[in-house]
């Protein structure tokens, strides 16, 4: 249902069942799927694609240029997935030469006034609250949540299954979870409530408990303390990827406790 007063380019591809509020506008090269509801004055620009049941709120930009001065023009493209909401406000931009994409996955929740900038890749069911700003080529795996107010630099990942406190600054990979707070950030111990509530046992969090007082309790570096864990901790999924988000972290991952 498209509203008189909202202006749609005619190349965009619109699903039929579609709710467009009065005062939006769709660029060209915009695909938006079944069931999704654009709310007044938000702003579609080109290279947008947006899931199914997906809740966009008064005020978004989605699929702004990149604010990125090596940025020339090249086609690239903003992704959305399903059931996904973005409050009022939000502005996420399109991808550059480095992805090609900047993409959000499905259930997500992205607060009002947050911003998500170019090639970064936020996966399914995350949280990030209100005014939190994720700047370029950041990756955030699946079922985190970033506090309110947090500031995400630059070419960080944060692992699945993260709590971070609001108002962080975030300069440092970190791994799954975890919960990072204080400042500056550092771990926390392990988000053992988020844990339960999607179902971990409780034998899998104090496996969990275990390999992070290697990493962060037993004034060994990391790499040393990897190679402990790999030796002396059991196969799990859950240590085989902690172990692999450390040794591939481009960044470094946050301190122990300060």
């Amino acid at each position: 249902m498209k509203q008189p007063l909202a202006y749609v380019h005619p190349d965009a591809k619109i699903a039929n069942n579609v709710v467009i509020e009065p005062f939006v506008t769709i660029d060209k090269n915009v695909v938006i799927e079944e069931g999704t509801h654009i709310g007044s004055n938000v702003t579609i620009l080109e290279g947008a694609r947006i899931g199914k049941n997906c809740n966009i709120f008064p005020g978004a930009v989605i699929s702004g240029i990149p604010q990125d001065l090596k940025f020339q023009g090249e086609e690239t493209t903003v992704e959305i997935g399903d059931n996904t909401t973005i409050r009022e406000c939000v502005t996420v931009n399109r991808g550059t030469s480095a992805k090609g994409k900047t993409v959000i996955g499905d259930n997500c929740l992205i607060m009002a006034y947050s911003h998500i900038a170019h090639d970064c890749v936020i996966g399914n069911n995350i949280i990030i609250a209100n005014a939190s700003q994720i700047a370029g080529e950041v990756i955030v795996d699946d079922y985190a949540i970033i506090g309110g107010g947090s500031l995400i630099h630059q070419f960080t990942r944060i692992g699945a299954h993260v709590m971070i406190q609001g108002g962080s600054l975030v300069n440092k990979d970190i791994p799954p979870y975890v919960k990072a707070a204080r400042s500056p950030i550092a771990y926390a111990g392990i988000n053992s409530i988020g844990l339960r509530r999607r179902n971990f046992s409780n034998e899998t969090i104090r496996d969990i408990q275990e390999i992070y007082r290697y990493l962060y309790l037993s004034g060994l570096n990391n790499t040393d303390a990897v190679e402990r864990i790999e030796a002396e901790l059991p196969a799990t999924k859950e240590r085989d990827e902690i172990i692999l988000f450390v040794r591939n972290s481009k960044r470094g991952i946050i301190k122990g406790y300060i």
